[in-house]
């Protein structure tokens, strides 16, 4: 399993690790089905939510 990146979209990440999903809802991602969000890079929609990205993207790999 290639390791997440901030450079990933979210629809790339939830093609290739469905299993966070749950990760993204817990903490306010709750478009994840929305077209213009599946095309934001993490890094784009951590700072849209005041998130860390380095966190989320090391609690995603946690996984």
């Amino acid at each position: 399993m290639a390791e997440i990146a901030k450079d990933m979209t979210i629809g790339d990440l939830l093609s290739v690790k469905p299993s966070v999903a749950p990760v993204l809802m817990d903490i306010g991602m709750h478009c994840l089905g929305c077209p213009a969000s599946r095309g934001e890079t993490i890094e784009e929609a951590a700072m849209v939510h005041g998130l860390n990205a380095d966190e989320l993207i090391s609690r995603m790999n946690a996984i």
